[in-house]
C-alpha cells in the first residue's frame, strides 16, 4: 500500500509515521518559565545528531489551539534545556508530564518527583532520571505556525553511577538502565532483554 503524504490529513499521517518510526527515545525535556516554574514536557521526536559537536535535536509541536507550548517559548527566551532520559520507574510520571497545563504551570507539581542543580545552565534536571543532558541552543527551524525543530549543544552530561559496567569504556549496565522507548498511542518497551548483539564486521572497530 502506498500513501501520498499530501493527501493524508495531519492526524491521520502523525499515526502512520509514528507507528511505523519505532522505538523513539523519549527527550523528558525540562525548561524554565518567566515565573521560575520548571516546565517538563516529554518528546518522542528526538535523538542524538552529532557527537562532534555533540548535538542533540527535537522536533516540538504547537498546542490545538495553534499557539507554542511553554517548552518552545522558554528555550526561546532562556537559550537552554536539559534532556531528562526515562528509566522505567520513571515512566507514569513522564506519561502524566504530556499533558496539556495552562502556560507557568509545572507538570511537576502533580508528581512526587524533585529536581537537582545543572552544572553550567540555569535550568534543573529532574533528580529521578538515570542519565541527563545540559544543552544550549543552537538552532531552532521553523517548519510552519506550529512545529519547529530544536537543535541544542549538550554541555554537560549527568550519569547515575550505579549505570556503569565499564566507566572507562563507557559500556552500560542495561540492567540498570533499563531506558525507556516510544512506540505509538500508549505504548512504550523498556531496553532490558532480548537484545541482539552482532559479531564485528572485518573492517569494523568493535566499541
Amino acid at each position: 500500500m502506498i500513501f501520498e503524504t499530501a493527501e493524508l490529513e495531519p492526524p491521520v499521517l502523525y499515526k502512520l509515521l509514528s507507528s511505523l518510526v519505532i522505538p523513539r527515545p523519549i527527550a523528558w525535556i525540562t525548561t524554565l518559565h518567566a515565573n521560575g516554574a520548571v516546565n517538563a514536557a516529554p518528546y518522542s521526536f528526538f535523538n542524538i545528531l552529532s557527537d562532534k559537536p555533540p548535538v542533540v535535536g527535537f522536533g516540538a509541536a504547537g498546542r490545538s489551539t495553534g499557539e507554542l507550548k511553554d517548552t518552545v517559548s522558554n528555550i526561546e527566551r532562556t537559550g537552554e534545556f536539559v534532556v531528562n532520559l526515562v528509566h522505567v520507574s520513571t515512566l507514569e510520571s513522564m506519561a502524566r508530564c504530556s499533558a496539556d497545563l495552562p502556560p507557568g504551570q509545572s507538570e511537576l507539581d502533580e508528581s512526587s518527583l524533585s529536581t537537582a542543580a545543572s552544572t553550567s545552565i540555569a535550568t534543573p534536571r529532574i533528580a529521578a532520571s538515570p542519565a541527563s543532558l545540559e544543552c544550549r541552543l543552537r538552532d531552532m527551524i521553523v517548519l510552519s505556525d506550529r512545529a519547529r525543530i530544536i537543535l541544542g549543544d549538550v554541555i554537560a552530561v549527568h550519569v547515575k553511577d550505579e549505570l556503569f559496567s565499564n566507566q572507562q569504556r563507557m559500556h552500560l549496565d542495561l540492567a540498570a538502565y533499563r531506558p525507556v522507548g516510544r512506540l505509538f498511542a500508549s505504548k512504550y518497551v523498556t531496553v532490558n532483554e532480548n537484545v541482539v548483539e552482532l559479531a564485528p564486521l572485518p573492517n569494523q572497530v568493535a566499541q
